[in-house]
């Protein structure tokens, strides 16, 4: 509302949670998007699969306190993946799955049993990919309908052994109920890049569990995915100067 002239708002990527739509349009304010190259956030996806796996937080640690070999790691060859959207990231995730000889499940409520089997996919009902999964990765939009997606009695599903990882949205997992459930060991770790609240505040619990794998939302921090963010904005600014915008998020009318 202080910025009166305001005509034409410019995201990275094609989504933006802290953008007002509502009042963006109301006011007549153009918002227009980029492209991602969605290979990151998979390939990030996997760091954080590995990291829990082979304990290389703990691992990393103690080599630089002057020890070695403390932890003992799992093999991911026969593990099953389970995957919470299978779109455009969560397709590339099983790729690799595939490739480590894993197991692969998939589930989201528009799951069309075409795209699994073309991706070799097994489509389960959700239920069946908690209670199955060793490891899940969760790669769906944030919307109302995937708020909340896993709470306490979907962790309380999963296996003692199993690990829960979010490249996705924070918001997708209740934060609290996560916490809970690493604090009581109900699942044996997680593996975050996103969260409820970013920056994650330096006091917050996931903080200091030793079972949390915690990054600072990298998943789309690449030098190639900068190169395609600057380029576009700056052709979405030309485009819009001369009359004739492009990746409009939203248009005005």
């Amino acid at each position: 509302s202080n910025l009166k002239n305001l005509k034409l708002i410019i995201t990275s990527g094609m989504r933006n949670k802290s953008i007002d739509f509502l009042t963006a349009k109301e006011k007549k304010i153009l918002v227009c998007g980029t492209d991602s190259n969605n290979s990151s956030t998979a390939e990030l996806t996997w760091a954080l699969i590995l990291g829990l796996v082979r304990n290389l937080r703990e691992e990393a640690e103690n080599m630089y306190q002057g020890y070695w070999q403390t932890t003992l790691g799992y093999e991911l060859k026969g593990k099953t993946l389970g995957i919470i959207g299978l779109g455009k990231i969560g397709s590339q995730v099983s790729k690799v799955a595939l490739a480590f000889g894993m197991n692969v499940i998939a589930w989201s409520e528009n799951l069309k049993l075409s795209v699994a089997k073309d991706n070799q996919v097994l489509a389960v009902t959700k239920e069946e990919l908690l209670e199955k999964s060793d490891f899940i990765t969760i790669h769906t939009v944030l919307s109302d309908r995937t708020k909340n997606l896993i709470t306490k009695k979907d962790l309380k599903l999963m296996k003692e052994t199993a690990f829960l990882i979010n490249t996705s949205r924070g918001p997708i997992v209740n934060e609290f109920d996560l916490v809970e459930a690493l604090e009581k060991n109900i699942i044996a770790g997680a593996g975050l890049d996103v969260y409820d609240i970013e920056p994650l505040p330096e006091n917050h619990k996931l903080r200091f569990l030793p079972n949390a794998l915690l990054l600072p939302h990298l998943g789309y921090v690449t030098k190639e995915n900068y190169e395609i963010y600057y380029s576009q904005m700056c052709e979405n600014l030309q485009a819009f100067k001369d009359g004739k915008p492009i990746r409009v998020i939203q248009m005005l009318n």
